[in-house]
């Protein structure tokens, strides 16, 4: 799997957050703000870091954990659901949201 242009216009979708910056991993894109991760892009599909406080939420809309391969699951990246997607303004917020998870998780 390579980073794509979709995979490159996932992640600059998110800039306005401030302070973010992006890695290649996975075979896509890890996204940081000041240094932590939040954020996985691969394959032209957004997941944001969650946690106990948040991952309701994403089940709620039927999405589903971060799987690399068949083999791993990682239950702390769920998809974006395609309505959040969608709307800007629901986007950044719910980016903002995954940031403090990944602050919470440290």
């Amino acid at each position: 799997m390579a980073v794509t242009k979709r995979d490159e216009e996932l992640a600059d979708r998110l800039v306005p957050l401030g302070d973010v910056t992006r890695r290649k991993m996975f075979g896509g894109l890890g996204i940081y703000q000041r240094g932590r991760i939040f954020a996985l892009i691969g394959d032209g599909r957004l997941y944001f870091k969650v946690d106990g406080e948040s991952v309701g939420d994403y089940e709620a809309r039927g999405t589903g954990p971060f799987r690399p391969n068949e083999r791993q699951t990682l239950r702390s990246y769920y998809e974006i659901s395609p309505d959040v997607l969608g709307d800007p303004e629901a986007l950044l917020a719910w980016a903002a949201e995954a940031v403090r998870a990944s602050w919470r998780s440290a």
